[in-house]
């Protein structure tokens, strides 16, 4: 089973009678009467960085991806802690310094404070991360419209050329070869959005997973369905570039998530302010698509309205 079926069968019943738990069915915990959001994300070597060769980007990668799960409820991040668990090698001097200076780098940048954490001994490396926003409200999942707009941020599908050239998958020339890499570790957060987002969207998730299996999460217990161009998605001018020399698919890099953009819908009214938001932040926000009713299936529609079959959604945890 995967990881939603998994909390469904075994876990739900036990937050039932606590609705800052959200039912279990969101990225955070929000206890509105706190004012408190809340986000625990577990990392492991080998499942969500490939290995720790580079302990200064991985604690980068680790940071970025919680704190995503923050902005994009509408909530500014402000404190984390971190437990590890790993040995004398994963943990030398060196690695630590190097993680140390990647974190005062993070806090900087993003304005959180390190509160705690613990560290265990142990054969397999892995990381937790806990973070924690205030706020009055949030945005949360399965609150989607009836044909409200489809938004994302920035670019997809940089992250996944990353890992794929980590992973030796893929080989490009040397300043592609940087600018990919440094997309996988080290993802843009779109920061500056996070609190007007409360202005406009209805509902929203970070990319984490993929595109198609985000927004599946993003609309699981709602009777709704959507409708995604797939020529509306937005890749940078180095992927599209890459996709044309290789002769890749667009819908393979865009699905396979670690893109950490925000994902959202919005009623078609909102247009106009989502426009002149991201005009006056400097950032992309890009309209994908339409929620629909449930009377068809999901789909994705190319440039000549062709229906596109979906190979993968992107990633899912089984047990």
């Amino acid at each position: 089973m995967h990881e939603f079926q998994l909390i469904n069968k075994y876990f739900s019943k036990l937050s039932n009678k606590n609705k800052s738990s959200l039912n279990l069915n969101d990225d955070v915990f929000f206890d509105k009467s706190k004012k408190m959001v809340v986000s625990v994300d577990t990392y492991v070597e080998g499942i969500h960085f490939i290995n720790f060769k580079k302990p200064d980007f991985v604690i980068k990668k680790i940071i970025r991806s919680s704190i995503s799960d923050i902005i994009c409820k509408g909530v500014k991040p402000k404190y984390y802690f971190l437990a590890g668990s790993g040995n004398k090698r994963s943990f030398s001097s060196s690695n630590l310094q190097k993680i140390s200076k990647s974190l005062k780098e993070e806090q900087n940048k993003y304005n959180i404070f390190l509160c705690g954490g613990d560290t265990v001994y142990s054969s397999k490396l892995s990381f937790t991360v806990t973070s924690i926003g205030f706020s009055e409200k949030i945005i949360v999942r399965n609150n989607a419209k009836l044909n409200d707009d489809i938004y994302v941020t920035g670019n997809l599908g940089d992250s996944f050329v990353g890992l794929n050239i980590l992973k030796k998958k893929i080989y490009i020339n040397d300043s592609l070869n940087k600018y990919f890499k440094n997309k996988y570790y080290m993802p843009s957060l779109q920061l500056k959005l996070s609190n007007k987002l409360l202005t406009f969207a209805n509902t929203s998730i970070d990319i984490s997973d993929g595109l198609i299996a985000d927004l599946d999460k993003l609309l699981n217990k709602q009777k709704l369905s959507y409708n995604l161009y797939l020529s509306s998605i937005p890749i940078s001018k180095n992927l599209k570039k890459l996709l044309i020399q290789k002769k890749l698919d667009k819908l393979s890099y865009i699905s396979q998530g670690d893109d950490y953009q925000i994902l959202f819908t919005a009623n078609s009214a909102k247009s106009r302010i989502i426009n002149k938001t991201a005009k006056s932040l400097g950032i992309k926000i890009s309209k994908i698509g339409k929620i629909c009713s449930n009377l068809h299936k999901s789909q994705i529609i190319d440039q000549k309205g062709k229906k596109i079959h979906v190979k993968t959604k992107g990633y899912f945890h089984r047990f």
